[in-house]
C-alpha cells in the first residue's frame, strides 16, 4: 500500500501478556503516551492471567485500548495469533507491531518507524536493548546460513550464533535485510499478514516468531533490520516467563518447556536447512542428549520429553495438547 506524502501509516500494536502485570503497566503507559498519529490502537491479548491483570485492564478506559481475554493460556504463539487476527479484522491497520508485555518502544521508537520510507520493507525488526543500554542477545536478528554463503561459512567455521546473527556493529549502521527475528518490536505490513496468515497457535511457546518470520522470508517477503527503531526488553528474569527460554544451571525450567523448545527448534531447522536438515540432525541430536547431565534426578523426565519432542518435530506433529505435555513432564514411579 502506498502511503501519501505527509501521512502516517495506521499502526496497531499487539501486546501478549501472562501474569506480568508490573511489566504490562509500564509497556501500556509507554505505548499510550505515543500520539494517535504514531499509534492508532493497542490490542492486548491477556492469556488467562491469574495475577489481577484482567481486573486491572477492565478498569482502563483509554479509547485506543482493546482488550482480549482468553479463557485458557494458549502460550505466546496462541496469544499472538489471537491478537494479530483481531487487530487485522477490527482495526484496519496498515501495519502491526507486536511485542511481549516486557517489551516496549523506546521514546521516539515509533516515530523512527514512520520515518522509514514506505515500500522499503514488508516487515521490520527493531534494534532491541536491555534497559541498561546493552544489546539484548535473544532478540538479535539473523540471516539463514543455508541461504547465504558468507553466513554459512562463518557458522561452519565455528562462529556459533555470531556466524549467522547480525553483528553488534550493525546496530550503528544503516538498515539491512534479514531473514529471522523475534516478536519483540516486530513490525509487519497488513499486506504481508494477508499473504502469510498468522502464527501457528499449536506451537504454544518457543520458536513461533522465528518460524513465522522465516516463513515470510521464504515466501519472498523483505524483512529489514532498522537500527534507528529502538525497543527496550525489560528481561529481568527468565524464571516463569511465557515466551522465553528459562535456563537454570544449564537446564530448562519448568521441565515441560523441554518439549516445546526442542520440538519447535526442529521445525525451524527443517524450514531453514531444507535437504541439509537430515545431515544436520547427526550433529544436533547428540548434543541435545548430552544435556541430560544437567538434570540429575530429573534425567528420566528430560529424556522422555526429548524423545517425544524429536519424534513430533521430525514428523511435523503439533497435535499434542498442553495438558498432555504437562502430564508427560510428571515424574513416574
Amino acid at each position: 500500500m502506498s502511503i501519501p506524502d505527509g501521512t502516517q501509516r495506521r499502526l496497531v500494536a499487539v501486546v501478549v501478556t501472562y501474569n506480568r502485570l508490573d511489566k504490562l503497566k509500564v509497556t501500556l503507559a509507554r505505548l499510550l503516551a505515543s500520539p494517535a498519529e504514531e499509534l492508532a490502537m493497542v490490542v492486548v491479548a491477556d492469556n488467562a492471567s491469574t495475577d489481577g491483570t484482567g481486573a486491572w485492564l477492565a478498569g482502563l478506559s483509554d479509547p485506543r485500548l482493546d482488550v482480549l481475554s482468553s479463557k485458557v493460556n494458549s502460550g505466546g504463539a496462541g496469544g499472538f495469533a489471537m491478537g494479530m487476527r483481531h487487530a487485522m479484522e477490527q482495526h484496519a491497520p496498515d501495519w502491526l507491531v507486536v511485542m511481549d508485555d516486557d517489551g516496549r518502544p523506546e521514546p521516539g521508537g515509533l516515530a523512527a518507524f514512520h520515518a522509514v520510507p514506505d515500500g522499503k520493507w514488508d516487515a521490520m525488526a527493531a534494534a532491541v536493548y536491555f534497559p541498561s543500554g546493552e544489546i539484548c542477545e535473544m532478540n538479535r536478528p539473523s540471516r539463514n546460513p543455508f541461504w547465504h554463503q558468507r553466513e554459512f561459512l562463518r557458522t561452519l567455521l565455528g562462529g556459533g550464533r555470531s556466524g549467522f546473527h547480525i553483528s553488534p556493529s550493525a546496530y550503528e549502521g544503516e538498515g539491512r535485510e534479514i531473514d529471522v527475528t523475534s516478536f519483540v518490536g516486530f513490525f509487519i505490513s497488513a499486506e504481508a499478514v494477508r499473504r502469510i496468515g498468522y502464527p501457528d497457535p499449536n506451537l504454544f511457546i518457543y520458536g513461533d516468531d522465528g518460524i513465522y518470520t522465516l516463513g515470510l522470508s521464504k515466501r519472498g517477503g523483505r524483512i529489514g533490520f532498522e537500527p534507528g527503531v529502538r525497543f527496550e526488553h525489560d528481561l529481568t528474569s527468565f524464571a516463569g516467563s511465557q515466551g522465553q527460554v528459562a535456563v537454570q544451571r544449564g537446564r530448562l525450567a519448568p521441565l515441560w518447556k523441554i518439549y516445546y523448545y526442542h520440538r519447535n527448534l526442529l521445525f525451524l531447522y527443517r524450514m531453514a536447512a531444507g535437504l541439509m536438515f537430515w545431515p544436520a540432525l547427526l550433529v544436533i541430536l547428540p548434543k541435545w542428549v548430552m544435556k541430560a547431565r544437567h538434570y540429575g534426578a530429573d534425567t528420566p523426565v528430560f529424556l522422555r520429553l526429548l524423545r517425544r519432542a524429536i519424534r513430533d518435530g521430525i514428523l511435523g506433529r503439533t497435535s499434542m495438547s498442553h495438558a498432555q505435555v504437562l502430564d508427560l513432564a510428571k515424574p513416574r514411579d
